[in-house]
């Protein structure tokens, strides 16, 4: 198979990371989750702790970040920076990943940033409500209350980050080849069925 580009966007919880790494192996494709935020660093000049601070947060998109220091792409000297610039630095990163090979990339409005290039395929992974708090209740050792009440929050976040740069919908099926729920057969098995749908409509 020639150079392919999986997008994964995922609810809290829904084990979206687990799956991504499976299909990683899978199709021998990079994973690339909160590395963007690096590689966003090195192409910015920028730090990584500033991109991981404000990673699919709304406050990405409330505040100016002060600086004095030079802006390596540019050749000149700025003491702030957009957070619209941030995004475009990322979106930068994430092209220039999927020009050098197959990948599979989580969330950071992939599927948008990618929408132009070929042999792409967007997935979007859900998970029942009670299965999602299970999930993050064991990862963040918490009541099943804070569990729930953390993916309420993040997820709202994570829904602003998005439509305000896509100008689309969050989850909205229309904005994906496939939406799945990974409560229904489980990590392993909704992998494979990932699997099988991305061979059935990416290129041979």
């Amino acid at each position: 198979m020639e150079k392919l580009i999986i997008n994964i966007g995922r609810q809290i919880g829904c084990g979206g990371y687990e799956i991504a790494r499976m299909l990683a192996t899978e199709f021998d494709a990079r994973l690339l989750d909160k590395e963007l935020l690096d590689l966003a660093a090195k192409e910015s000049g920028f730090s990584a702790k500033l991109f991981k601070q404000h990673d699919e947060h709304r406050g990405f998109l409330n505040h100016l970040f002060h600086f004095r220091g030079a802006v390596t792409s540019g050749n000149f000297y700025e003491d702030r920076i957009s957070p619209e610039a941030l995004f475009k630095f990322q979106s930068d990163a994430i092209r220039k990943a999927a020009s050098e090979g197959s990948c599979v990339i989580i969330g950071r409005c992939a599927d948008y940033v990618l929408r132009d290039m070929g042999n792409v395929v967007n997935v979007f992974i859900t998970a029942n409500m009670e299965d999602r708090v299970a999930r993050i209740s064991k990862i963040k050792m918490c009541d099943e209350e804070t569990a729930r009440k953390l993916i309420e929050k993040k997820e709202e976040e994570r829904a602003g980050y998005y439509n305000y740069y896509t100008g689309k919908k969050w989850g909205d099926s229309k904005s994906y080849d496939l939406c799945v729920n990974s409560s229904l057969m489980g990590l392993e098995e909704t992998a494979k069925y990932i699997a099988e749908f991305v061979r059935k409509v990416s290129s041979k």
